[in-house]
């Protein structure tokens, strides 16, 4: 039997819900998109917007389907495989390959932590004018106590629902508010590299293309609990969750290109897009823009976490699930470690981000290799195991993730 004729049969005899709106397909990759939107990206989109008005539209797109392939592919291993990820990579390949994912992870997650702790800050100070520092300690504390409450996998996915209908709501109320042209974004679909956009459009696939993220996928498909039945509707939910991620990164370089490029402003922090839009709408969209940024930076702060401190446990050897006690004390050294930079600095380090980026050149496409080699492997997969348009766009997605690792080589070591 196909795997389709298995989805209908368990959807007649009454195990699926026959009726769904777009909320019921909303779950894991709901959480996977939100942490990949962070601070960070939402600064990108606006300097793009602002730098290249929506020439550069196609870059996301790109980015995103990328993005979209690797994160459906996780999701079927994480139906399909009988353990964790990684725990599947080390009878593939041994301890060490999987310690490595596991570590590669953790540093990298917690290397950007202290932006997502600083641009959660930034958000509510900038609208209450208390001190930033305030503000991380608060949402740290808070976070850490969300981590102990029952059921925390539930409360983290109707959180990260909260927060992407606010980022979502806030980044759209903003483009309706500028009223761009229609004729310019459509313009923005047809590829072109302007003069000088390059370094841009690298920094755009670093962060839109998480492969970090896309792997964390296959846990919470787990932590869901989805099985064989889900498939069909797990699909459709990796496509749906981040079809969100590009999305909300469209409205936030539409709404510079409409109304930063034209005023000749270069963003370099994502306050200062809020901030510029207040003489034209007044102070009610500057908090409008606040509260998005908020819900990119706070969701980005619980779920980078999760991500690093849940694949360091993994990859040690001590658990994965979020109800592990030993799980949870690594997502907090996370947590901690990018607030107590963020509140010392007041901005990541330059080495910091330094060494983020060495780590990723070598860790980042070993992920991505792996995510390959699994989703291909019958005996791991069975009846979904990859298709050839899958294979196809993975292995272009490899040759991007191949180009940024070159890339961050050259800055690196010979720039």
């Amino acid at each position: 039997m196909n795997e389709g004729a298995k989805l209908s049969s368990v959807t007649s005899s009454g195990k699926v819900r026959t009726k769904k709106n777009i909320f019921n397909y909303l779950g894991p990759a709901l959480i996977t998109s939100a942490l990949v939107l962070g601070p960070g990206s939402v600064t990108l989109s606006s300097k793009i917007g602002a730098i290249y008005g929506s020439q550069l539209v196609w870059t996301l797109v790109l980015a995103v389907v990328l993005m979209m392939v690797y994160t459906e592919m996780s999701t079927r291993i994480g139906i399909a495989a009988k353990s964790s990820f990684i725990e599947v990579i080390k009878k593939k390949w041994g301890f060490v390959a999987g310690l490595l994912i596991g570590i590669g992870a953790f540093l990298v997650t917690a290397s950007f932590q202290a932006g997502n702790a600083i641009g959660t800050g930034i958000a509510v100070s900038t609208v209450t004018n208390l001190n930033p520092t305030v503000w991380i300690d608060i949402f740290t504390l808070l976070s850490i106590a969300l981590l102990f409450a029952k059921q925390f996998y539930q409360i983290l996915e109707k959180l990260m629902l909260v927060l992407v209908v606010i980022m979502l709501l806030a980044f759209l109320i903003t483009v309706i508010l500028v009223q761009p042209s229609l004729v310019d974004i459509f313009k923005g679909f047809i590829p072109t590299i302007p003069q000088g956009s390059t370094g841009l459009i690298i920094a755009l696939f670093a962060t839109s293309f998480s492969i970090v993220g896309a792997l964390y996928q296959s846990y919470l498909v787990k932590e869901k609990g989805w099985t064989i039945s889900d498939a069909g509707s797990g699909r459709k939910e990796s496509f749906l969750g981040i079809f969100l991620l590009g999305f909300i990164s469209f409205l936030i370089m539409i709404t510079a290109a409409t109304i930063l490029k034209p005023q000749g402003l270069i963003v370099n922090d994502a306050t200062e897009m809020g901030l510029a839009l207040e003489p034209l709408f007044g102070g009610w969209s500057t908090f409008v823009f606040m509260l998005g940024l908020f819900g990119a930076s706070f969701s980005s702060l619980m779920g980078n976490a999760t991500i690093g401190g849940s694949l360091l446990a993994d990859g040690v050897g001590v658990g994965n699930n979020l109800s592990n006690m030993k799980v949870k004390f690594l997502i907090i050294l996370v947590m901690l470690f990018g607030s107590v930079i963020g509140i010392v600095f007041g901005s990541a380090p330059l080495n910091l981000i330094i060494f983020a980026q060495a780590v990723t050149i070598f860790v980042v496409p070993f992920i991505a290799i792996s995510i390959l080699v699994v989703a291909n492997d019958e005996k791991v997969m069975g009846e979904l195991k990859n298709k050839m348009l899958s294979n196809v766009l993975g292995i272009i997605g490899l040759l991007v993730l191949f180009y940024l690792a070159f890339n961050n080589v050259k800055n690196i070591f010979f720039s």
